[in-house]
């Protein structure tokens, strides 16, 4: 594994070039906000009268629609939601495009999955930190950063990987540091992550432990402290150091516990159906049908979403953060 850092960056191809960012949510607002700050010519784009166009200028960036961005800028940098990319390039992007010119993502997922497809004479490259949009602008300001990664898809110019690592320095990537990686790699361990582990394996680990202990008759309060409220402070301690630093604070009874259990929970068959996750994303089964979800306004995901909203364990949950101030009532 190589680890880039601001020594490791060549910080000369990016003085005469303009930087248009499209999209100014979370990671859009963060990342055009430090490549300003860190003296790179940088634009938005973005739907002219959208609720992002008066914050964006307020933030005092230069603020114009994307097709005027895409045309003024020698990099495009698409930080818009994956399932609008692609139309979004295809109508307002691709025909303001020159040779040399570089469209750059921070996910990969349009590009492995075929979805956008970029002319030859165009570099395609990949800039990915490793947290949300509000953290990389609060480490920046803190004079630090969160470590990300550095892919690039198609190297028109001969110098993509200059181009995209002096963007990650701007970003304050470099600081922490840059791994080098895929458009392929990412997209998929992306992927796989959220869909197994980070979003909805462990929200389903959650709510599988929580309904345990109701089901037995325990208070529905302590079950949601027990398997839900402590899972932040578990987490952090992984995140510091890692299991064994984890182990290490928490009590005896915890670790001999959990070491001892903690097989029956996670068993070989939930293995097996995390391979088949991975199956199906590396296929292509999950992109088809998530595509097919947004093209018909999502039927699936609102469904999900509202029963998900109606769960015991969200209507105990809000009750019990509003109470201990830990999220204001609205």
């Amino acid at each position: 594994m190589k680890l880039y850092y601001d020594d490791d960056v060549n910080t000369n191809v990016l003085a005469d070039k303009t930087i248009a960012v499209i999209g100014y949510g979370s990671q859009g607002r963060g990342q055009a906000l430090n490549m300003h700050d860190s003296g790179l010519d940088v634009v938005v784009g973005l739907r002219e009268g959208g609720k992002s166009w008066e914050k964006a200028k307020e933030d005092g960036l230069n603020v114009m629609t994307v097709e005027e961005a895409a045309k003024k800028a020698d990099i495009i940098h698409i930080l818009i939601p994956d399932e609008i990319q692609k139309d979004v390039f295809e109508t307002q992007i691709k025909d303001n495009l020159e040779p040399g010119n570089t469209i750059s993502f921070s996910h990969g997922y349009n590009i492995h999955f075929n979805r956008i497809r970029v002319p030859e004479d165009i570099n395609v490259t990949m800039i990915a930190p490793k947290g949300p949009g509000s953290k990389v602008r609060e480490t920046y300001l803190d004079g630090f950063g969160i470590p990300g990664l550095i892919a690039i898809e198609q190297d028109a110019t001969g110098n993509a990987f200059d181009i995209a690592s002096e963007m990650a320095k701007a970003v304050g990537l470099t600081r922490a540091g840059v791994v080098e990686t895929t458009f392929r790699e990412e997209t998929e361990t992306d992927l796989f992550g959220e869909q197994a582990v980070l979003c909805g394996g462990l929200t389903a680990l959650i709510k599988a432990g929580f309904e345990t202990l109701v089901e037995a008759g325990y208070q529905p309060e302590m079950a949601y402290f027990e398997t839900c409220h402590e899972m932040k402070l578990i987490v952090d301690l992984i995140y510091e150091k890692g299991f064994g630093n984890m182990w290490h604070d928490v009590s005896n009874t915890a670790e001999f516990g959990g070491l001892t259990r903690r097989d029956r929970v996670i068993t070989k068959e939930a293995k097996e159906n995390m391979k088949e996750i991975l199956k199906e994303i590396q296929n292509g089964t999950f992109s088809t049908e998530f595509a097919v979800d947004a093209d018909t306004s999502y039927p699936r995901l609102y469904t999900q979403r509202r029963l998900e909203s109606e769960e015991e364990i969200e209507t105990v949950g809000k009750r019990l953060r509003t109470a201990c101030g830990l999220e204001k009532e609205e």
